[in-house]
């Protein structure tokens, strides 16, 4: 399990005063450069011109968040062959409410759109320390 903490930004509000709902995806999609960066995957993708690239989301909408709100990103991630998924639950620090859900399915390709198993690198655990 991954975990990742950010607080909302005041750009990020619309017009109700609350995050606005494509700004949940930037949340989640830096929760995964964190796991890349946590497992030291980003230098492996690059030399090896990889992409990781989602072709699908499910997300759901809990409780709306507002500027300076704390959240905890948990994430969990699954090869599901040929996919890689992402199963991502937000939260407010330090409580149990829950803010949204999303599970983001992925498939690694080349610049060429040729596919690519998940390598068992991906599915290791960060070091501790």
């Amino acid at each position: 399990m991954f975990e990742y903490k950010l607080a909302v930004r005041g750009y990020e509000l619309d017009s109700y005063g609350h995050v606005n709902n494509a700004v949940y995806l930037n949340y989640l999609e830096q929760a995964r450069w964190e796991i890349f960066r946590q497992l030291d995957l980003i230098d492996y993708i690059r030399k090896n011109g990889l992409l990781l690239v989602v072709t699908e989301m499910q997300i759901r909408y809990s409780r709306e968040i507002r500027i300076f709100d704390e959240l905890m990103i948990r994430t969990e991630m699954v090869k599901e062959a040929p996919y890689l998924v992402f199963y991502h639950k937000m939260f407010l620090q330090g409580s149990r409410v829950k803010v949204c859900s999303a599970n983001v399915k992925t498939l690694l390709t080349d610049k060429d759109n040729i596919k690519y198993d998940i390598p068992e690198k991906f599915l290791t655990k960060p070091k501790k320390g």
